[in-house]
């Protein structure tokens, strides 16, 4: 049997988007919907031009002395995703640095729009980033499931399929290895109500009609539920809407921001947000920005669940090690020459290479990344050999995703999104920002889980240390079930 590290016979790059081909030019489009790469006068797609975005969208590039300081205040070297500006904006990081510099509370949001039954690499990406952000500054995470976009959005999905996704996409996420004291999980259908949709209607009120087609471009034409929805993702970013995790005082709650870590195309939500954020005296959510994970045909696309309907666009979390070396052989698109000898000679161009790509993502070693593309330029590097390498770096990545899935069972989803009090740690350097106080009428006054004047209690204390010691025994044993399985096979 041949390695699969030998060249594929077949040396020819597919074409980026054949239809494209004959396009007529046009300037890119980037929104929360759509994603398309400017088409040249030759009707060639061209790259997303993010620096351009940058500016259409009025945030700031993350440079040097940000990601020196980030790493400063929180000891971790800046992850590959922002050493490789592949998360590349932002909007008020510092604040965010500041507070947790100072031991000042904040939390994580993202969220997931469940479009199929399983997510792709491009999805995981962002969970990947915000697993690593939870873990650096051990703070508390939300996602959000926004099954009633996808249907407010969609003329043919029923209510009940965008839910049946919501769940399969959720053991999704799960897989991930999010904490599950520190995380939660929730549907916008489920979790509906209370505090969240007082913030919604909040939201909703400063929003007026002609604002929602200004900034997303509806018309008389868009149902009133595709115009409602900005103030539901938007309430989100409100710590007041979650009081189950941060109290039921609001005059404290709602000076808690968030980092929101999402791509680019979500920005103008969330620019919305801030502005109301600021009407509503609420702490305007801060943003991360990443750019996009190519779809397969190439550049000036990304990957879609929802409009992949062949399954060739994208890598499936789901997809066999056969399918995904099938998938990135046929269809992935090639900075390299026509022929092995044309490709030596010339060499390639790695900057619109899929492969390459790709293994900017996936591949830790930065060094070994730099070779690599270096190589394939001087032609050192065929394009099979490049592939190659794509390949055994996403079957591992999405073999280890299937392998921690096959353990996430209905109670670990009712679990994660179940209404719960969340406990994390924050700075570890900073003494705690909430202070203990003694138990007494004034606890009793207060808000569930906080003492009246918002401090914890040694009680309140207790549980969430014995909290921590009943997941560290469950974790102790599932790790001796899975060691006793692998002795036993």
């Amino acid at each position: 049997m041949a390695s699969e590290l030998e060249a594929p016979a077949q040396e020819v790059p597919p074409a980026a988007n054949p239809e494209a081909q004959t396009a007529a030019p046009s300037k890119q489009s980037v929104d929360p919907w759509n994603v398309a790469g400017e088409v040249g006068e030759d009707g060639k797609v061209k790259a997303i031009d993010y620096h351009k975005l940058v500016e259409d969208f009025g945030t700031k590039l993350i440079d040097q002395a940000l990601l020196d300081r980030f790493e400063r205040v929180t000891g971790h070297k800046p992850h590959r995703f922002m050493r490789r500006q592949i998360v590349f904006s932002e909007r008020d990081l510092g604040v965010i640095l500041d507070r947790y510099e100072k031991g000042e509370p904040f939390f994580l949001y993202t969220g997931r729009g469940p479009s199929s039954d399983s997510m792709h690499i491009g999805h995981t990406q962002v969970f990947d980033f915000c697993k690593w952000l939870q873990d650096v500054f051990d703070v508390p995470l939300v996602i959000m499931l926004t099954d009633d976009e996808k249907f407010l959005f969609s003329e043919k999905r029923t209510v009940e399929e965008v839910i049946g996704y919501s769940r399969a996409n959720c053991r999704d996420i799960i897989s991930i290895g999010f904490d599950p004291a520190k995380t939660f999980i929730f549907s916008d259908y489920e979790f509906m109500g209370g505090a969240f949709y007082k913030n919604v209607t909040r939201f909703a009120r400063m929003v007026t009609y002609n604002t929602a087609k200004a900034i997303f471009g509806f018309n008389e034409s868009s149902n009133i539920g595709k115009i409602h929805f900005a103030s539901i993702q938007g309430a989100t970013a409100f710590a007041t809407t979650f009081p189950h995790i941060f109290g039921e005082d609001e005059k404290k709650t709602a000076t808690i921001p968030c980092l929101i870590p999402c791509a680019i195309d979500q920005d103008p939500y969330f620019r919305l947000t801030r502005d109301c954020a600021a009407r509503l005296k609420y702490a305007k959510p801060s943003l991360i920005h990443s750019r996009f994970l190519d779809a397969l045909q190439g550049p000036g696309s990304k990957m879609s669940a929802s409009i992949d309907v062949l399954n060739t666009s994208a890598i499936f979390m789901k997809d066999t090690p056969k399918q995904i070396k099938d998938k990135i052989n046929k269809y992935a698109f090639s900075g390299g020459q026509e022929t092995a000898e044309q490709q030596r000679e010339l060499g390639g161009n790695p900057d619109v290479d899929v492969s390459y790509q790709y293994l900017q993502f996936f591949m830790e070693d930065d060094e070994e990344l730099r070779t690599i593309g270096q190589n394939y330029r001087e032609g050192k590097l065929l394009t099979g050999e490049l592939k190659a390498i794509c390949i055994k770096h996403l079957q591992e990545y999405v073999a280890a995703f299937q392998e921690r899935r096959s353990k996430v069972t209905d109670e670990v989803v009712a679990n994660f999104m179940s209404v719960r009090p969340l406990t994390w740690g924050g700075n570890p350097r900073v003494q705690r920002t909430v202070p203990v106080v003694e138990d007494g009428p004034s606890a009793a006054a207060g808000a569930e889980g906080e003492g009246g004047d918002g401090k914890l209690t040694k009680n309140q204390l207790k549980k969430m240390e014995k909290m921590k010691a009943n997941a560290a025994k469950k974790a102790a044993k599932a790790a001796e079930k899975d060691a006793a399985k692998t002795t036993a096979s």
